[in-house]
């Protein structure tokens, strides 16, 4: 069973997220609320997002300071952040989202079918870094069992080369998922940040590919795994 995403949705007005999760509920993951800054931050404790829709106007933290807090944090400073604003705002503000860490800068009243489809690129990018960090725990799991005390019998030897089978077509799905996903982004001139990620998930993917490969018999010793960070 695919686990879902989970999207955390940030708004001291619950009438404003009451509407995102109207938007957003045909996305079909898990919408997590926050009324203000400093709850936003005790999820982030214990919980892993895809992405974060982060309101601007907030009493007590507002939101460019609730990013630089995620920012700061190793464990989360790597989550998108959407900045949703009902300020009429210039450029100033504009860069000061964009400053703060943000992938985005939407005005309110906006597009829920923009919105939901920005959301979904990045939830897609998240499954994807998903499967690559199990298919990377499934290659160390390998190499570890490879390098053990050498006494396996030779009846044992079908077993490595099924598993290796198995991570090799597990990688295929995810490579082709992941190619897929770039076009459509070329195709609808995505957003800088999203394309960025997507390309480093390809490049992961790549690495990946040629460990598993080296992993081949008659290719020599083992290859070291790479990170899927």
């Amino acid at each position: 069973m695919v686990q879902k995403a989970k999207i955390l949705l940030v708004d001291d007005r619950p009438e404003n997220l009451l509407a995102l999760e109207a938007i957003l509920s045909a996305l079909d993951q898990t919408l997590v609320r926050a009324s203000s800054g400093e709850e936003a931050l005790k999820a982030l404790l214990t919980d892993d997002f895809a992405v974060i829709l982060l309101d601007v106007q907030m009493p007590g933290m507002d939101g460019f300071e609730t990013a630089a807090h995620i920012k700061r944090r190793e464990r989360t400073r790597d989550i998108p952040i959407i900045f949703l604003t009902a300020i009429n705002h210039g450029p100033h503000h504009t860069f000061r989202g964009y400053a703060a860490g943000a992938v985005d800068y939407i005005s309110k009243p906006f597009d829920p079918w923009v919105l939901r489809a920005k959301v979904s690129v990045f939830v897609e990018l998240y499954m994807k870094n998903c499967q690559l960090r199990e298919q990377a725990a499934l290659l160390r799991l390998q190499l570890e069992g490879g390098s053990g005390s050498g006494k396996a019998a030779v009846g044992d030897a079908k077993e490595p080369a099924g598993l290796l089978a198995e991570l090799s077509a597990r990688l295929a799905a995810v490579e082709e998922q992941a190619e897929a996903l770039s076009k459509q982004l070329d195709d609808e001139s995505a957003d800088a940040a999203a394309v960025a990620t997507a390309a480093h998930l390809e490049r992961k993917l790549t690495g990946l590919r040629r460990a598993l490969d080296a992993l081949e018999p008659g290719t020599g010793s083992s290859p070291s795994v790479p990170s899927p960070n």
